[in-house]
């Protein structure tokens, strides 16, 4: 079977760690062409890659067969209607879009054109976040009653030349991830109450959010807190779970990321495994006994997004990151905005 001929659109950080290492190591993948307008950085990892100068020229590939649109957020539209237009399959870098209208507009197209549109919601591979969800399914704590999951940042100035900085903002950037992932365990809320702020000196874009999702659809009893800021010095537990029958806290994030960021290859045998130290706490209460204890957790394994994608480009198996599964993190972001601007609760 022949491979999917793959390109980037960008070679910046999200190229050269998220997206080049996991296509690289998969053998049903071809690394192809990336887009890096004045250097040759790709080249030095992956000197197969043809290099080209342009977004176009990039789509003028013929035999290129999927583009991963991983620019800027607020690029994410127009490259990739422009990628879907020139008959690619597209794998769009969260969030999705900026608006749902225009989430709307692009999976029209994709439909109409038989073509594949999906996000690149990474973390729901996460290790932290597959050990949730394992809890929550194997019952260890009870019914759930409270769901706390945060970002905790710190980088107490605004940093020159990121465009990070002026567009976009947190809930955009960081939010799409708590929300798509809180989505995946409880479903669509009824409701949303947001607080969004600027808060370091001399911010334009958002760097603090603390959205409820209120009465999800799977759990409408459990009171859902999501939160992120970049004046977190002391960090704040990743994930607090709280229940009838005990609660599980976890500190620190997924360690993929940094192992990325340093240059390992995501193959090796323990790649995404967490040692016993980075374990999160189950505090359970039965029969009068309480129980302390470390919980084993489960391994993070990025690679699992574009098994995915090649699953249902070869073999036709439905990928749940499709952009229209994905587009209610779109909507719920407008919401928390909408919240926030007026201090109401937003209906869904």
């Amino acid at each position: 079977m022949k491979t999917i001929k793959t390109s980037l659109a960008s070679y910046g950080m999200s190229g050269q760690v998220f997206h080049a290492p996991f296509i690289s190591i998969h053998p049903q993948f071809e690394l192809m062409a990336i887009t890096e307008r004045s250097r040759n950085l790709a080249k030095e990892r992956y000197p197969q890659v043809k290099i080209v100068r342009s977004f176009d020229e990039l789509l003028a590939i013929d035999e290129l067969e999927l583009v991963v649109v991983n620019t800027p957020d607020p690029t994410h539209y127009e490259y990739a209607r422009k990628a879907l237009e020139a008959g690619k399959h597209v794998i769009v870098e969260k969030p999705f879009t900026e608006t749902v209208e225009q989430g709307e507009e692009l999976i029209a197209l994709a439909k109409q054109k038989g073509l594949m549109l999906c996000v690149y919601q990474n973390r729901r591979w996460d290790a932290d976040f597959l050990t949730v969800r394992e809890i929550l399914e194997s019952g260890k704590v009870g019914r759930l009653v409270e769901f706390e999951s945060t970002f905790a940042r710190f980088r107490n100035y605004i940093q020159p030349n990121n465009w990070k900085e002026q567009a976009g903002g947190m809930t955009y950037n960081l939010g799409s991830h708590l929300i798509d992932q809180s989505l995946q365990l409880f479903g669509i809320p009824e409701a949303v109450f947001a607080d969004i702020a600027i808060m370091r000196t001399g911010g334009v874009v958002d760097d603090y959010f603390v959205i409820h999702l209120l009465r999800p659809e799977k759990a409408p009893e459990v009171r859902i807190t999501l939160k992120a800021s970049y004046l977190m010095c002391e960090p704040e537990p990743r994930f607090v779970l709280h229940g009838t029958d005990g609660s599980y806290v976890k500190y620190g994030v997924d360690k993929q990321e940094d192992l990325l960021k340093q240059g390992a290859i995501p193959n090796t045998p323990d790649w995404g495994v967490e040692t016993e130290e980075e374990w999160g706490w189950l505090h359970t209460y039965h029969n009068g006994k309480s129980e302390r204890k470390k919980y084993p957790g489960q391994r993070g394994h990025y690679i699992g997004f574009y098994e995915a994608v090649y699953q249902y480009l070869r073999h036709q198996v439905p990928i749940e990151t499709d952009a229209a599964n994905v587009l209610p993190v779109i909507r719920i972001i407008e919401a928390a905005r909408e919240s926030s601007r007026t201090g109401n609760i937003v209906k869904i």
